[in-house]
Formats: C-alpha cells, structure tokens, sequence
C-alpha cells in the first residue's frame, strides 16, 4: 500500500483521476469481500483487462496502489471497507456495487452495525445510476439497498442472523418463515430473489439454469459466487462464461490453501468475526487429525475478544484441539465452557507440530492467519 499512501499525500484526487473511464464493480461486506472481490474479477476478465487487489487492501491506499498497476485496464472490482465505501464510490461512480452481508465486527473500530448500514444507504443514495447487487438473505443489505434505483437482489444465504433481530428502518422485531422475513412494523420484507442456488445449480433471470461446482468449500462461498456471476452479468458478461471464470477460483491470498509442514498436511481457513466463525467451523472436516485455532487481538482483529462467547465451540468430538495465537488463554476460557477438550500451545507452529501426523486444519483470525502463513513459507522455504 506504500504507493498509495504517498500517493495520496501528494494529490487528495488521485483515486478520482485513477478511477475515471473505467466500468468499476464496488465488492463490500463484513465476510466474503476478497474472494468475492478475486470471483468478480475472474469474471470480469471474460469482458477485458481488470484492476484489482491481489491482496485485500481494501482500504483507500491500497484501492489506488491497484488502480495504479493497472492505469489502462477498462474494468476494475474494487475489495472496499464498509465504512470506506462512500467515498470511494464518489471517487469513481461505480456501475455496480455488491453487498454481501453485515454483521458485527472490530466493535472497537466501526461501532455498531446499525450505523453501518445507514453510511451506506446514505452513499448509495449519491449514486442513482449505480446498480446494487445485494443480498435478500441479509436483513441489513437488503435495508441498504432497498430504495435504490436498480437493484439485482440475489439469494446469496445468510446463516447467521444474530445482528438482524430487529428491524435497521423501524426498529421492530423481524419475523423469520424459512428463508423469508418481513419486519413486523412496516412493509419492509425479504425481496422476489432475481438469482438464487441450489446445491448443483444457479438459477437467474429470463430461466437461467447452470450448473455451479467450485473449488472453493462452503455454503457462503456459493452465495459470494452466485453475487460475483450477477455483478459481471450485469456488465455485459455471458453467465456461462462467468460461472466457469469464478469455478476456477481455488485460493484468496492463502486462505483454503494447503501447505505441507513436516508429517503435516495444513489447511489455512480464516475468520474474523462471529459470523465468520460460524461459517469456518462449518467446514472443518470431523476427521482430520488435528485443529489448531489461533486467535489474535490485535489492531487489524480488533482488541475486544467478547465475540468468542458469541461462536458455537461446542461440536468438536472426537478431534484433537489446539487453542493457539496470542489470545490463546482467553479462546481456552471458552472452549473450556463449551466442554471442549483441548490443549493450549502459544505459538501456532508449536502447535501444529504438537497434533499427531496427518491432516491438520488451521482455524485463525486475520493477524494469526497472515504471521501462520508467512511463518510456514520460511520454515518450508528453509527445507
């Protein structure tokens, strides 16, 4: 992001100037930017040349340290900060912005989700123009992009729903009836999906029906396809040659990634809050040989560790669990709570070599996850 720090220091406008002329597709959320955001660029890419980041810097130095790599490139799909995401989208007047999902996290940072929200419907509100890919499963989203001019909602799933208990416009209780929901103080309810999934296929509009086999795991991974196949369609691609360019998507800057560590097979996964949580530990295998979960607490993590409690720890029988990172202490508190044997190992690496040979699945938070991996390409680098 160094570029770009400079680079804004010496003209306030440059993302402006940078964004100019292009077709850019805003990516936001609190789970599932970067590789929704790696998705819609591989999509993208079927149209002509994209700037992107490779490496979530999703913030405004590393927006335009993206935009600068790629000056003559005539597409962009910007990963952006959800409190960053106003103003970006006065910078380069998106033709499309995706909303994934909100839910709580780095309270210590962004404050409550409610007042996320309403930043941007706000912004949103700037930009008439602009089409809005969001998500009917999420409460929030939906009230985000609810009043805007044109708006492609998708079906994208939403398991967690902890911060949608009430309604973001009235402040009344939302009722749940499988996956519909409706406020109970206004008209305000889930929208007619224009895409949704099913376990083999995408649907979407005017009878769209095609097959969707990723190389990525997870239900919400399908749901950040499904947004990032509507996005591109929406810029002019073919769905069938966005379904096969996002299906080639196999890793996002490490994370589902797997690494060999002496007799151990590790598989990177990566969580950063309560909703993320949820979604990871869904796709740990019950039969790997060990989990070693890592927890940080520091800046990029955000320094209040309550949303431990919030994380169902209960469920892992029968596998070996190592509580790991900087926070290794406070995460063995709760897993202790949750009744899951454990052991407590500091440093990650140490960690991973204390589970028996074999598969080992490697659940941490965003400084854990980046030190972890930077750690293992100097121990296999060294072999």
């Amino acid at each position: 992001m160094i570029g770009g720090l400079v680079a804004l220091k010496i003209d306030p406008t440059i993302m402006a100037q940078l964004g100019a002329g292009r077709r850019t597709v805003v990516i936001t959320g609190t789970n599932g930017k970067s590789t929704t955001t790696r998705m819609t660029a591989a999509a993208l890419a079927t149209l002509g040349e994209v700037a992107t980041q490779a490496d979530g810097a999703n913030m405004d130095a590393g927006i335009v340290a993206a935009l600068n790599v790629r000056r003559d490139a005539p597409l962009a799909a910007l990963e952006v900060d959800e409190l960053h995401v106003p103003h970006v989208c006065d910078a380069v007047n998106p033709a499309a912005v995706v909303l994934l999902n909100l839910s709580r996290d780095q309270l210590d940072r962004v404050g409550e989700i409610n007042m996320i929200e309403r930043k941007l419907r706000a912004g949103l509100e700037r930009h008439p123009e602009t089409v809005v890919i969001a998500n009917c499963d999420d409460v929030l989203m939906t009230s985000a992009a609810y009043d805007a001019a044109h708006v492609v909602w998708v079906a994208a799933g939403g398991g967690w729903v902890g911060d949608s208990v009430s309604c973001p416009r009235t402040g009344e209780p939302i009722l749940w009836d499988g996956p519909h929901w409706r406020s109970t103080g206004s008209d305000f309810a889930r929208p007619e999906p224009d895409w949704w999934l099913d376990s083999s296929y995408l649907y979407g509009p005017d009878g769209v029906k095609v097959a969707l086999s990723l190389a990525l795991p997870g239900n919400a991974n399908r749901g950040n396809a499904a947004q990032a196949v509507a996005a591109a369609v929406t810029l002019g691609a073919s769905v069938e040659d966005a379904v096969a360019a996002v299906s080639t998507v196999s890793e996002v800057a490490g994370r589902y990634s797997t690494v060999q560590y002496g007799s151990h097979s590790v598989r990177m996964l990566l969580a950063k809050n309560p909703a993320g949580w949820q979604e990871a530990l869904s796709m740990i295998d019950p039969d790997v040989d060990g989990l070693v979960i890592a927890v940080n607490g520091q800046v990029p993590d955000g320094e209040d560790l309550s949303w431990l409690w919030d994380v169902r720890f209960e469920h892992f029988e029968g596998v070996q669990v190592v509580a790991s990172g900087e926070r290794a202490t406070d995460l063995g508190v709760r897993l202790t709570y949750a009744g899951s044997p454990h052991t407590v190992v500091r440093d990650p690496l140490k960690a991973i070599a204390s589970c028996p040979p074999g598969r080992v699945e490697v659940l941490a938070n965003y400084t854990a996850f980046r030190d972890l991996g930077r750690a293992l390409a100097r121990e296999t680098r060294d072999v």
